[in-house]
């Protein structure tokens, strides 16, 4: 017998990540039985557990890919020299979660993804994970702007590494949930509350 290549195995579990993601968007996570998965990829119950053992594995796949390609292009960002300037940085990110977030995208799903792992332990072992790697990254960067002189030498980068990755997930909610929400806007908003007198608290004279 022929040995399966390692192509036509990438194609089958790409064929089934697809199928899952289509179900979920269409039906939610929580709604989607394996036997949709099953019958959306056109595929039979042992040749999805070939590759997968439960929903939580598929549902890890998913979320992988998304990080994955989210964290290159972070990096690349962060280590661009010169260090962009904050509000160039968000732009970046929010372009790119428009994209991802798009009508078929599999950022759409990530706030049920977020939903189950506060229930369940296996799911939001994984998700932690990846929020502490990708925030990492976002400390990293501050740290970066504190070298370059854009930020005072005594920056507490680890709470404005924080601050900014915060953004991410609201910015996202705001594109899935309300659907008004642009990268040109979101520098705009940037760059109003970046100045001086927005965020610091002046004493009277």
């Amino acid at each position: 017998m022929p040995r399966v290549s390692e192509e036509h195995l990438e194609r089958r579990r790409h064929q089934i990540l697809d199928a899952a993601r289509a179900c979920f968007i269409r039906r939610s996570i929580h709604e989607t039985s394996m036997q949709d998965i099953f019958t959306e990829s056109g595929l039979s119950a042992g040749a999805v557990y070939r590759y997968f053992k439960s929903k939580n594995e598929i549902i890890e796949a998913i979320i992988a890919t998304v990080v994955d390609e989210l964290y290159a292009f972070l990096s690349d960002l962060v280590y661009t020299d010169p260090v962009p300037p904050l509000d160039s940085l968000i732009e970046a990110i929010v372009e790119r979660i428009v994209v991802l977030a798009g009508p078929e995208g599999p950022a759409r799903l990530a706030p049920q993804a977020w939903a189950l792992a506060m229930y369940d332990s296996e799911l939001g072992h994984y998700v932690q994970e990846n929020f502490e790697h990708v925030r990492a990254l976002l400390i990293a960067y501050v740290g970066r702007l504190v070298e370059a002189g854009r930020l005072p030498a005594d920056t507490d980068t680890v709470a404005a590494g924080k601050a900014v990755f915060g953004m991410m997930p609201g910015c996202l909610l705001q594109y899935v949930l309300l659907g008004d929400l642009t990268p040109a806007e979101i520098t705009r908003g940037m760059r109003a509350i970046g100045r001086e007198t927005m965020l610091t608290v002046h004493s009277a004279t």
